[in-house]
């Protein structure tokens, strides 16, 4: 038998809202069982205490262990849940439900997924070398159960990552260990940081020798092309899904990916897409392209350096709205631009996800 990967987009009137994922269960177009993992666009603040995604976990765990006569403990167990918080500007809250089935069909060269996950860390290893060495282990792992035996077959790696709360920064305290940072949301982008150099690492984009807990966070030279990280209060262990292409297996559906240098680089958006085999033709996807298109995934980061090509941004300097909430606004508007349809996996905080400024972009499309 071969296998083959889908990939569902459906639409949310909440985080909560798993009615559209089940009426293609009640419809006979979507088995609960091949089900391996669930990504989600959530409409909460992207931030520490952003419990919409905590919330969609829940809802979905409960909802699909009903399906599946388990328990939602036994689900979230087996399915990577990976909600990233956010859906500034014109982004549309959405899930995107991924399914590995065996088929009859010849294999031909696909989409190939696979899953793993990372044991819980404990509060001290957050955005420090075991989180980077267990995220590596994870995506090795996951490699494996896609059958992707070279890194160079890997498109992108998407990471759902714990972050530090006051309550664990104390429990940690009370057996007498240090953590990376008091600030709950510095660690966001310590444990984002952390997660994608163990991706880099795995993927051989960089050699263990240059990595420590000292570069985590603070040398930005360092970075995957293909890591994709997103933190959340709903975990304590990193959850991984690798994208890749394999001549094993079958389907309709490829991956292509390519590196956006900064906000505003369209280029690089049009790129992946024709990676993929979608053509803009120097403008926005056609009707018939942008129905090809399954999914966009990107990340969006405010500079460091405050400018965009020379100019002066204020993402970092606004008291009211979180730098990254703006990043997202400022690249949903620009993928959305070139593909015409605003159900966008938009992920915000970069750190060693692409350069400074910029960060990885992944089109998954039906041939």
């Amino acid at each position: 038998m071969t296998r083959r990967a889908a990939l569902h987009r459906v639409s949310m009137a909440h985080p909560g809202d798993g009615s559209a994922i089940e009426a293609l269960i009640d419809a006979g177009g979507l088995d609960p069982s091949t089900i391996v993992a669930i990504l989600g666009k959530t409409e909460g603040n992207g931030c520490v205490n952003d419990f919409t995604r905590a919330y969609a976990v829940a809802e979905l765990g409960t909802m699909l262990a009903g399906r599946l006569g388990t328990t939602r403990a036994a689900v979230l167990e087996r399915v990577a849940m990976v909600m990233s918080g956010g859906t500034e500007g014109g982004l549309s809250p959405h899930f995107l439900v991924l399914t590995v089935s065996e088929t009859d069909e010849a294999p031909k060269g696909a989409l190939a997924i696979g899953t793993a996950f990372t044991p819980e860390f404990r509060p001290e290893e957050i955005g420090r070398m075991p989180q980077v060495e267990a995220t590596a282990a994870a995506v090795r792992e996951a490699m494996r159960a896609a059958g992707l035996s070279r890194p160079s077959e890997v498109h992108f790696v998407q990471v759902k990552c714990p972050l530090l709360t006051t309550a664990r920064v104390a429990e940690a305290a009370a057996r007498g260990r240090d953590v990376a940072t008091a600030d709950t949301y510095e660690s966001m982008g310590l444990s984002r940081g952390a997660s994608a150099l163990g991706v880099a690492l795995a993927l051989e984009e960089m050699p263990h020798a240059v990595l420590s807990d000292a570069v985590i966070g603070q040398d930005f030279s360092l970075w995957s092309r293909r890591a994709s990280a997103s933190a959340g209060v709903e975990l304590t262990r990193n959850e991984v899904i690798v994208f890749g292409v394999s001549p094993d297996w079958a389907g309709d559906l490829t991956i292509a990916h390519d590196v956006m240098r900064d906000g505003i680089d369209l280029p690089a958006v049009q790129r992946a897409l024709a990676g993929a085999g979608l053509d803009t033709g120097g403008g926005q996807l056609d009707a018939a392209q942008a129905d090809r298109l399954v999914a966009l995934l990107v990340k969006a980061e405010p500079s460091s350096t405050g400018t965009i090509r020379g100019r002066r941004h204020i993402m970092w300097d606004d008291s009211d709205i979180n730098a990254t909430r703006h990043a997202r606004a400022l690249v949903g508007g620009v993928v959305a631009a070139a593909v015409g349809r605003t159900d966008l996996f938009v992920s915000g905080g970069a750190e060693h996800q692409g350069p400074d400024g910029g960060g990885p972009v992944a089109v998954i499309a039906r041939r």
